[in-house]
Parts: structure tokens; C-alpha cells; sequence
């Protein structure tokens, strides 16, 4: 009978770690609202007007692409949602959100047993679709990441050796079932200096020779966008948009371990 209970102890905790190793899904997994730029863009050159496109957001939420970067990974790897408990109030929302914010983002997946729980919604998007503003004042200040000792690397780091490794350790976390942040420079020009998350390797079905990344962009909360590597220029390349003209960018990890 001891056994025969050990047993099913095991098969439980076994499922618990499946429900905390899901794949990562975009609709599910990521913020419904978006970081805005301080300037506004039109095909990747900042403009004075204070709409750039019809649908553009208010600039109400801004310097916060590595802070949404990160918390996204965070609410990932260490927050679970429980769709069919009443939701916390706000002063207990905002406690497990910043309780969620404290785990070390490069620290392994957490167990569901062991999860920050968020009643009331069935996933992240969910619930920042509901309650921005408590995410927004309690995920961290995105000012602050401009101090960051990780960031000083877009004025030493410029090798395609350093590409070739940053590719490298991209393809290592993503076969692990991890995710990776990626700072995006063009410095010394000033076209892009940015943050995103890196969560799949797609299939390459165009027959370009590149290798093709799906990214979770904080400043497009509608869709994932793509980040490129090319093995024969051992450089990465970024999609345009309309903050950003596209192509070259140098990629830096960040939150992969302390101080990076």
C-alpha cells in the first residue's frame, strides 16, 4: 500500500513539473499593454508629431523594454494563474507581483506547487489586459536599467567572434526550454537600443540560409516579431518596423546570470 502511494506521490509530482515546463505561447505569456518610446517613429526616424500612426498608443508608459523583458521571463518561469478563484485586491496583487519580480530571472523554472498564484485570470495577458497599472508600478523601474553593468558591453563587444558565442549560448538556452533576453544595440549609431525576448527557434522554410527567432517585443503587444542570425556573416539582423529601419543589430544577453 506504501509503495502503491509513493507511487502516485511520484506521478503527481511528475505532472506538476510537465504543467511548469509548458511551451511558452504569446497570446498567453506576454503583457497586453506595451512600452512606448520617448520620441515617436515613422519607417525607424524619430518625428515631432505626437502620432506617428492612427493607431498609435499614448506615450503614458515609456523606458521599459528591458524591466517588461525581464518580468515577462519572470512571470513565466515563477507565476501561476488560478482562472477560478476571485481576483486580490489591489495591495495583495501588487505584493505577488513584486514577489514574482524578486526571483533571480536566470534561476530555473520553479514547480507549480512552489508559483506565485494569481487568481482570478487564466494567463498574464489576461490580467494586464485588466489591471495595468498595478503591473506597471510594481514590475520595477525602467530608468533604473539604464545603469545596468550588462549595457556597457555595446561600447567594447563588437567582434563576430562575440556574435558567434552570443548565438551560441541563444541556441543553448532555447534547447533547454528557457528563454533569453536579447539587448539589441546598433551602437555607435543610434538607431536602436532596445530589449526583447527571445522564446523559439523557427523553422526555416524560406531557404534564405538564415536562421530565423520568434520575439516577444514589448513595444508590439500584437503579434511576435523576428530576429535573424547568418551564419555566413555571423551577424544577427532585426525586422523593421515602424520604430526601427531593420537589418543589422549586435545582440547582447541579458538576465542570464548576476550582473549581465
Amino acid at each position: 500500500m506504501f509503495a502503491r502511494l509513493a507511487w502516485f506521490g511520484f506521478i503527481f509530482a511528475f505532472a506538476l513539473d510537465l504543467a511548469a515546463a509548458r511551451t511558452f505561447d504569446f497570446v498567453r505569456d506576454t503583457f497586453a499593454f506595451q512600452n512606448a518610446t520617448v520620441l515617436k517613429y515613422k519607417n525607424g526616424r524619430p518625428t515631432l508629431k505626437l502620432n506617428s500612426a492612427p493607431n498609435d498608443p499614448p506615450n503614458d508608459y515609456q523606458r521599459s523594454c528591458f524591466v517588461m523583458s525581464r518580468t515577462d521571463m519572470q512571470f513565466y518561469k515563477f507565476a501561476k494563474f488560478e482562472p477560478k478563484a476571485p481576483a486580490l485586491n489591489d495591495t495583495e496583487l501588487a505584493t505577488r507581483i513584486r514577489l514574482v519580480a524578486r526571483h533571480a530571472p536566470w534561476y530555473p523554472a520553479l514547480p507549480a506547487n512552489q508559483r506565485v498564484s494569481f487568481p482570478g485570470y487564466s494567463d498574464l495577458r489576461e490580467m494586464s489586459k485588466a489591471r495595468p497599472k498595478i503591473l506597471q508600478q510594481n514590475i520595477g523601474s525602467g530608468f533604473a536599467t539604464f545603469f545596468r553593468l550588462g549595457n556597457y558591453r555595446m561600447f567594447y563587444q563588437h567582434s563576430r567572434k562575440y556574435q558567434e558565442k552570443t548565438h551560441a549560448n541563444l541556441d543553448a538556452a532555447l534547447a533547454r526550454d528557457d528563454l533569453f533576453v536579447a539587448y539589441l544595440s546598433t551602437f555607435p549609431r543610434l538607431t536602436l537600443n532596445h530589449a526583447v525576448l527571445v522564446f523559439a527557434h523557427r523553422q526555416n522554410r524560406t531557404g534564405d540560409g538564415l536562421e530565423h527567432y520568434l520575439v516577444y517585443d514589448p513595444n508590439h503587444a500584437e503579434a511576435p516579431r523576428q530576429l535573424t542570425w547568418s551564419p555566413r556573416d555571423r551577424a544577427f539582423a532585426y525586422q523593421k518596423d515602424i520604430d526601427f529601419e531593420g537589418g543589422f543589430v549586435r545582440v547582447y544577453q541579458s538576465y542570464g546570470k548576476w550582473l549581465q
